[in-house]
């Protein structure tokens, strides 16, 4: 699946910001790393103590010892002023962002029926992305299922803690696969739009191995 240039954006920004984070308490980091059991231990506990998210953790852990020189230091640094003047948003303003804390799960037509009745009241547009008006709920969701069964689509309900935040549509169509986000009004404007991208990826692929992946609509 692409990468949006905003979404490549955040991601940077994630990396370097752990780092600079590391660097200026690497004392600290290097005990944990020390005393951690394994791998997935030291990524965790550096998580912890830096307020940072996995992906940061993980480049901290990989970081070679060139980049504690001064001026690898710099650079990072001004790299990391640059990502911050290019993005509308920080991780403390839409902590949802990261995606530490967010997990997708397929959909449900029993369950997840309202959430889909919310999504669909809003856009007016049926659910396979075609652009064509809504049917009845009912009918867009037993449509829906035959697609799925047909290994044509997938709908996942993207949810953090207790709350459903938004669904995760991807559509095989033409030999790729359309993947469009939709979060639901209450939780806009935290980043769930871009942790829910993030995480589709992965599944996406193993749904669809080898098809190519594309995003038709930006998270609303």
């Amino acid at each position: 699946m692409a990468m949006t240039e905003h979404d490549k954006a955040a991601t940077r920004r994630d990396i370097t910001h752990a780092l600079e984070t590391a660097l200026e308490r690497r004392h600290e980091v290097l005990d944990l790393i020390v005393d951690a059991e394994d791998q997935a231990a030291a990524e965790k506990a550096i998580a912890d103590l830096l307020g940072v998210p996995e992906i940061g953790a993980k480049a901290v852990l990989g970081m070679a010892f060139r980049q504690l020189t001064k001026s690898e230091r710099r650079k990072n640094a001004k790299e990391l002023e640059d990502l911050n003047s290019q993005l509308t948003f920080t991780l403390t303003e839409r902590p949802a962002a990261s995606g530490d804390g967010l997990s997708l799960r397929a959909f449900n037509g029993d369950l997840d029926a309202e959430l889909f009745k919310l999504r669909t009241d809003e856009l007016g547009a049926a659910g396979d992305g075609s652009g064509s008006p809504a049917g009845s709920i009912e009918q867009e969701i037993a449509a829906a299922r035959q697609r799925v069964d047909a290994e044509e689509a997938v709908w996942l309900i993207a949810a953090e803690g207790g709350d459903d935040v938004g669904i995760v549509f991807g559509e095989l169509s033409d030999g790729e696969v359309d993947v469009r986000i939709w979060i639901a009004p209450d939780h806009r404007k935290k980043g769930y739009g871009t942790a829910a991208l993030r995480k589709s990826r992965s599944e996406m692929a193993a749904y669809f191995p080898g098809v190519p992946m594309v995003v038709r609509a930006p998270s609303s």
